[in-house]
């Protein structure tokens, strides 16, 4: 079985470690709280997905319910 990385856009900053340290941790959260809610959204719709969509992007029906069963903070 093939397994899929759903990433989240990266927030480049040019000047992050002139940022404080407060700072810092709170991009890193928003960048975190980002990653799971395309995880949330991608495995919801995965999991919606009509057997034939399945088809077509080579998952199985199976694979896909476990896929969408996963909780949003695991990768």
């Amino acid at each position: 079985m093939a397994r899929s990385h759903m990433t989240a856009p990266t927030l480049i900053l040019s000047n992050a470690r002139a940022l404080p340290p407060v700072s810092r941790l709170i991009v890193s959260l928003a960048q975190t709280v980002l990653t799971w809610d395309l995880r949330r959204h991608g495995r919801r719709a995965l999991r919606d997905l009509d057997p034939h969509l399945l088809r077509d992007i080579g998952l199985s029906e199976q694979s896909a319910a476990e896929e969408g069963a996963k909780a949003f903070w695991r990768a």
